[in-house]
């Protein structure tokens, strides 16, 4: 239909561009128009003109200059700027600079603490420890798998450290957020168990009192998150990680500050049992590690309870606490049974006297004419006093005897059972008998010459020195101090000491920990190696072969291992 120009409501006002400015210079709207019909590549580059338009200041026909309103200076009528100010050209390098000369001169000074902190503290087993394992040279993952002696053990060893990581690594309230503190971390050697664990951790710290195995385990996480920058590496972010040097069994981790930050209680203990505090308190770890080296808390009661304390604070309530440490019951069985064989091996008359309560009357010995009779072999013994000496004289007065007179030589001689003996009366020199023990000794006092218990094969050794007496039944009272050495192939020849089972259990439930479970190495290994998980781990981890399905731990390597038992605790 055609437009009817003179009807007003068909008119449609036209809007009046801006005047556009080429090089200064401003151009009639239609003129431009007309010129670009003729020019299409012209109009090609006014469909892009927006784009390459200035600023809004310099399209719009009057100038902030030219306006009338005055601004109002008040900063209170001000709207809040959109977009952040523009930085300046290198600012934000000079930004990243300083906060690296800052996080450098950081780590410089909590390098320097540890430093005077270990300087500090008195030599002790744990020293020895700390020293021996920063000796320890890092050979590598490639070394361990190929030219090691003991790469089956070892790989038992990691084995069952994951199966135990698998198993119990999750608390019983689930959290999104998971925190895992690892007492005695090494070298790191659980860095990547723990990113593979059913949920990977949200924040990891890691505490051990040699240095330089913190060194190295934070080598390895910095490797670690290497391998995750890269543009074509999909793998999920890989968990925080701090590390620190500190002996977390005569020192409170509160002094940490991640644990700190985390959350610590230090009123976690038997003082505070039944206490309205021990019902509320609470860490904020849910999953506290301690593999290889809760054994060296035991030298002493104080850092056993220090070592428990540590772990009672930091953990939550429904937290778990697991590990991996000498077994106990080994220990005492072959205690026992070594014990056992000195004794037959040795002569009779090596062997303590033998105690009757007859005061050293022997009942297989032959009475002859210089024996005196027995009271009960005398035809009448209603005038025999035991606290009277015998004599050969019938007829000797009773009101004659005096106990406290010294005994002759005939009297002596008379009383060669020894019945008539006064520990207050001086021995003659012709008596041969000793007088007879009070009771038989629980354990012998070893000779200063006594060769050291020991026992193992070709990969590893326990040696037990002779400078206590070892108890004959293999129970260790009290359950600390006790030490011995303990040596492995490539890996281990530091003092150790035996952890009773029973003992450190009691004690554990004083510090609110309750047993959930507990296996020797062998045991493990035989109800988890067909696992759906842990089974095809196995193989991954070269335990097994997975073409053959032979196990790759000799025979010496699987005895080495029953020497350990797993455990795991849950905090109440």
């Amino acid at each position: 239909m055609p437009r009817q120009a003179d009807d007003p409501d068909n008119i449609r006002p036209t809007k009046r561009r801006a005047p556009l400015e080429e090089d200064g210079v401003a151009m009639d709207n239609g003129a431009s128009q007309s010129s670009d019909r003729s020019n299409p590549r012209k109009r090609m580059r006014e469909a892009d003109l927006p784009a390459f338009r200035g600023p809004k200041r310099a399209r719009s026909p009057m100038t902030s200059s030219q306006r009338t309103e005055a601004r109002d200076p008040s900063p209170m009528r001000r709207e809040p700027s959109r977009s952040p100010p523009r930085k300046r050209p290198g600012q934000g390098a000079r930004v990243s600079a300083a906060a690296r000369q800052a996080a450098e001169e950081r780590r410089r000074q909590r390098e320097e603490e540890e430093r005077k902190h270990a300087e500090s503290r008195t030599p002790g087993a744990v020293d020895m420890v700390s020293a021996h394992y920063n000796a320890v040279p890092e050979r590598g993952r490639e070394w361990r798998k190929t030219d090691s002696q003991i790469k089956g053990l070892r790989s038992l060893n990691n084995w069952v450290k994951s199966t135990i990581i698998q198993k119990f690594s999750q608390p019983d309230i689930p959290t999104q957020n998971l925190l895992v503190l690892d007492m005695g971390c090494g070298k790191g050697g659980d860095l990547m168990k723990w990113q593979s664990a059913p949920q990977m951790p949200r924040l990891y710290v890691g505490v051990d009192p040699a240095e330089v195995s913190i060194k190295q385990a934070r080598d390895r996480y910095e490797d670690m998150m290497k391998r995750r920058r890269g543009p074509r590496n999909r793998q999920p972010r890989l968990y925080e990680a701090h590390f620190y040097v500190q002996d977390a069994f005569g020192e409170s981790l509160e002094n940490l500050p991640t644990v700190r930050d985390v959350g610590f209680d230090p009123r976690a203990g038997p003082e505070a049992a039944g206490s309205m505090a021990a019902r509320f308190a609470t860490g904020g770890f849910d999953v506290i590690s301690m593999m290889f080296c809760l054994h060296y808390s035991f030298e002493t009661e104080e850092k056993a309870r220090g070592m428990l304390k540590n772990v009672a604070g930091a953990l939550k309530k429904g937290g778990r606490f697991l590990g991996v440490m000498p077994n106990s019951d080994v220990i005492s069985a072959k205690v026992e049974e070594y014990l056992k064989k000195d004794a037959a091996s040795k002569p009779l008359s090596a062997s303590p006297p033998k105690v009757n309560d007859d005061d050293g009357w022997d009942p297989e010995k032959p009475i002859d004419a210089t024996t005196p009779m027995r009271p009960n072999d005398a035809a009448d013994n209603d005038d025999w006093d035991p606290e009277k000496p015998l004599d050969t004289s019938a007829n000797k007065e009773e009101d004659s005897w005096d106990p406290e007179r010294p005994l002759d030589a005939t009297a002596a001689a008379a009383s060669a059972d020894d019945e008539g003996w006064d520990p207050e009366a001086s021995l003659d020199t012709s008596a041969t008998k000793q007088p007879a023990a009070s009771a038989t000794p629980a354990v012998k006092t070893p000779a200063p010459d006594e060769p050291p218990l020991q026992w193992g094969n070709s990969i590893y050794t326990v040696k037990f020195p002779r400078t206590r007496p070892l108890p004959a039944d293999g129970i260790f009272r009290p359950p600390y101090g006790w030490k011995y050495f303990y040596y492995l192939e490539e890996a281990v020849d530091v003092p150790e000491f035996v952890v009773p089972w029973e003992g450190f259990r009691a004690l554990a439930e004083d510090y609110g920990l309750e047993l959930l479970y507990r296996k020797p190495f062998p045991e493990v290994w035989e109800e988890e190696k067909d696992d759906p998980i842990l089974g095809p781990l196995s193989e991954r981890m070269g335990v097994r072969d997975r073409n053959t399905g032979r196990v790759n731990v000799s025979k010496e390597e699987m005895e080495a291992a029953a020497f350990y038992h797993a455990f795991c605790f849950y905090r109440i």
